[in-house]
């Protein structure tokens, strides 16, 4: 089983809908259910509730090959648009431990998760928000 806010896949859903017909790839991460006073899950279950914007440090990367816009060993996910209508892992995709995939029309009937292998898991949308973070 795979949990994921409804923010964050409306959110993942819209960004592969204002790219079409490029796909996009976005790097994800958890919060534990304990931080997350509205799930009511095992404390120490991950929910995807993150996203990393995949030009964030676009410049350093082209220049020296590598993604400073997305903290080391800190996304637990991916998520993967198919414009053209593949439901599944492809061999392009960029794995993790759970891949995300959405296709055409966007919508959350077009939305699912893979494990690196492919896989199809089923996933849980839950209705809770993140905790605020700051600098501070």
């Amino acid at each position: 089983m795979v949990y994921v806010t409804r923010g964050l896949v409306e959110t993942l859903l819209r960004l592969a809908s204002e790219a079409e017909p490029d796909d996009v790839t976005i790097s994800l991460a958890v919060t534990r259910a304990k931080d997350l006073p509205d799930a009511d899950l095992d404390p120490e279950t991950p929910v995807f509730t993150d996203f990393y914007l995949p030009s964030a440090g676009g410049s350093v990367n082209a220049v020296f090959g590598m993604d400073l816009g997305t903290p080391a060993g800190q996304t637990q996910g991916r998520f993967v648009s198919h414009p053209g209508g593949y439901m599944g892992v492809s061999k392009t995709d960029d794995l993790h431990e759970v891949v995300f995939v959405a296709i055409p029309p966007w919508d959350d009937e077009s939305f699912g998760a893979f494990d690196r292998s492919g896989r199809k898991q089923e996933v849980t949308v839950l209705d809770v928000e993140p905790p605020e973070e700051s600098l501070a």
